[in-house]
């Protein structure tokens, strides 16, 4: 039997989905919690490991006007999910909505490409702060060697890892 990839649910149908029942999962994060995930992602990725780099490597004062666009990208999506959240009446994310206006294929994209986004902020995350582990090591005397300590598929031709495998 095949199924409309394009079929949209109902805000009866999510009203009524969003109310629980034996089979659905239990909503256990509260608002402060997704805020201070959200915020942890933040200062993690932005702040300490972009900016620090951005500045010394590439934009110098222009990174302040970069913000400043970043900052007004973000207000637009914000009020782009407010709009969302006033039509739809329950809680929800993209995916949500996406299911809701657009169908179930094109929420199954966007359901992924979350997936796909938080996987790249927690990694993103994980290089900056490990570095700033590596460094602080290195500061009281144990050095950790970059065969350990770098990405392994990282070159330099001006300094090559030791790693036996890499002709690159």
């Amino acid at each position: 039997m095949a199924s409309n990839l394009f079929a949209t649910k109902s805000i009866q149908q999510l009203m009524e989905q969003s109310t629980g029942g034996e089979h659905n999962l239990k909503r256990t994060l509260t608002a402060a919690n997704l805020v201070s995930l959200g915020v942890g992602a933040i200062i993690g990725t932005g702040i300490f490991v972009l900016t620090g780099t951005a500045a010394a490597n590439h934009a110098g004062p222009a990174l302040v006007i970069s913000f400043i666009i970043s900052g007004l990208g973000c207000a637009f999506a914000g009020l782009c999910y407010a709009e969302f959240a006033s039509m739809i009446p329950v809680a929800g994310s993209a995916y949500t909505y996406s299911y809701a206006t657009l169908g179930e294929f094109i929420a199954w994209i966007i359901g992924w490409d979350l997936i796909l986004e938080y996987l790249f902020g927690a990694a993103t995350v994980a290089v900056g702060w490990s570095g700033y582990v590596v460094s602080f090591l290195s500061d009281i005397g144990l050095h950790i060697p970059p065969a350990l300590s770098a990405a392994p598929l990282i070159h330099d031709a001006s300094n090559r890892l030791a790693c036996d495998r890499c002709d690159l």
